[in-house]
């Protein structure tokens, strides 16, 4: 048995998120990246191999640097094989990047050391239609210091109870953060990007939603330390819409941080 690990991309706007479904809306199946790559392998493995992710991305979510293993039965295939033979079965919105064997004992879920994500938020009168399925429209250019100003709150381990979802089944709304900033990407558009040991459901766009309205609003970093601190669900203002939100890259060779891994 081989162990291998995939680095792969997605276009999320037509799945209904990373995690396969067994039984979908009214028990009609529903189509899901996990499903369409462990397809693609039992076409090449002649058999059902079960694939686990670094995480979970909602439906609507996109990637560019997903991460994903699985043990191949089949030790004599190459590693640029896999990436030849899957991407020959897979539909064109999912694309494998890259394939590598690594220990029995790696994970692409335990074994990562941060995540990190990035939303683009197009702030120009109308985005072209290439970029539409890909950002969160807002037609106005938000202050980058008000938002980095609030985005200095994060850092370390902290507790995000006030920006999960209901529904969200971690066993600690606790999480370390790397990192988090607003940068300019070009003349009309933003990023928010964030990088932590791990995110709640649905985290990084209600983090995104309440920083852009709370600017918009006149709120500062002192207001959004409160709102932080408060685990209030309720104080969190909006949550962003999952077109604009990619899992950019996940890391395996940094220092794992905070207690919480889920």
């Amino acid at each position: 048995m081989t162990n291998v690990l995939l680095t792969l991309s997605y276009d999320g706007t037509d799945f209904c998120g990373w995690q396969k479904q067994e039984h979908g809306d009214h028990g009609k199946p529903v189509r899901t990246v996990q499903g369409e790559i462990e397809k693609a392998l039992a076409k090449l493995l002649k058999e059902n191999i079960p694939l686990t992710g670094s995480g979970r991305t909602d439906s609507g979510v996109h990637a560019r640097g997903q991460a994903a293993t699985f043990l191949s039965p089949i030790d004599s295939i190459p590693e640029e094989g896999y990436v030849r033979a899957l991407n020959s079965s897979l539909p064109q919105d999912i694309r494998i990047l890259k394939a590598e064997k690594v220990p029995e004992n790696f994970s692409a879920r335990f074994s990562a050391t941060s995540r990190k994500y990035r939303y683009f938020i197009y702030t120009g009168s109308v985005p072209p239609a290439d970029r539409n399925r890909f950002v969160w429209h807002i037609a106005r250019k938000p202050n980058l210091q008000t938002l980095n100003e609030m985005c200095s709150v994060l850092g370390g381990e902290q507790n995000f109870a006030t920006f999960t979802a209901a529904g969200d089944q971690s066993t600690s709304t606790f999480r370390y953060i790397e990192g988090a900033r607003f940068y300019e990407n070009d003349e009309d558009s933003i990023v928010f990007e964030i990088e932590a040991n791990a995110f709640l459901w649905k985290m990084v766009r209600s983090l995104t939603g309440t920083f852009i309205l709370g600017e918009q609003k006149g709120y500062d970093a002192a207001w959004f330390k409160e709102t932080l601190e408060s685990c209030d669900r309720s104080k969190a203002l909006v949550t962003a819409p999952p077109t604009g939100l990619f899992l950019w890259e996940v890391k395996f060779n940094g220092k794992r941080r905070g207690k919480s891994q889920d």
